[in-house]
């Protein structure tokens, strides 16, 4: 059970509308709980949708690079919640297979990797640890990337961290429909 009750229906029409604009066209799922807990408070909420949004439909980072990044940052999170999601939706039509999800949720990063989605997950692995980026670590991600695509990067790890902070304290339970995380829940794997 959540700390805080998600809203349900019906809704207000102005939350309503803000809920339907959370959720990508038709997606057969009532909106997540996140979003329902969310918009308890609906004017942090907006803002948040605003650079949710924006990392998500609007980012200059190929999709399957996106997604391996939030699964892994999710996973180094224990959050089963929000990894559980993006595996059962937008990782899946990236293109990231059954086993490349579950190898973001274990430790280490076996050689099957190409090397930037190594670099990436050496990354997210770093900044997990220590908030930080060695040079090496930089270095392998600006071979592959761009500066723009950094600093994407960077929004983008640190904004699903604060997503997993936020299901993880609120204690949301996996979406029914979500894919099972793999790794013990609240338990980092490292």
């Amino acid at each position: 059970m959540s700390r805080i009750e998600p809203l349900n229906p019906p809704y207000p029409p102005s939350v309503e509308q803000a809920l339907r604009r959370w959720m990508p066209p038709g997606v057969p799922y009532e909106p997540l709980t996140l979003f329902r807990v969310l918009h308890r408070n609906p004017e942090p909420a907006s803002r948040m949708f605003v650079l949710g949004a924006g990392l998500l439909g609007h980012g200059l980072l190929p999709a399957v690079d996106r997604e391996i990044a939030i699964a892994r940052v999710s996973a180094r999170a224990g959050c089963g919640y929000e990894w559980g999601v993006h595996a059962a939706t937008l990782a899946r039509q990236a293109g990231l297979s059954p086993e490349q999800l579950r190898a973001t949720a274990v430790a280490g990063i076996d050689a099957s990797w190409l090397p930037r989605h190594a670099a990436l997950l050496n990354a997210v692995d770093e900044l997990h640890e220590t908030a930080r980026l060695s040079q090496p670590a930089w270095d392998a991600l600006r071979i592959h990337y761009e500066d723009a695509q950094l600093l994407e990067f960077l929004v983008l790890t640190g904004w699903y961290r604060t997503i997993s902070h936020l299901a993880n304290g609120l204690l949301l339970q996996e979406e029914s429909w979500a894919t099972p995380f793999p790794a013990p829940h609240g338990r980092d794997r490292r």
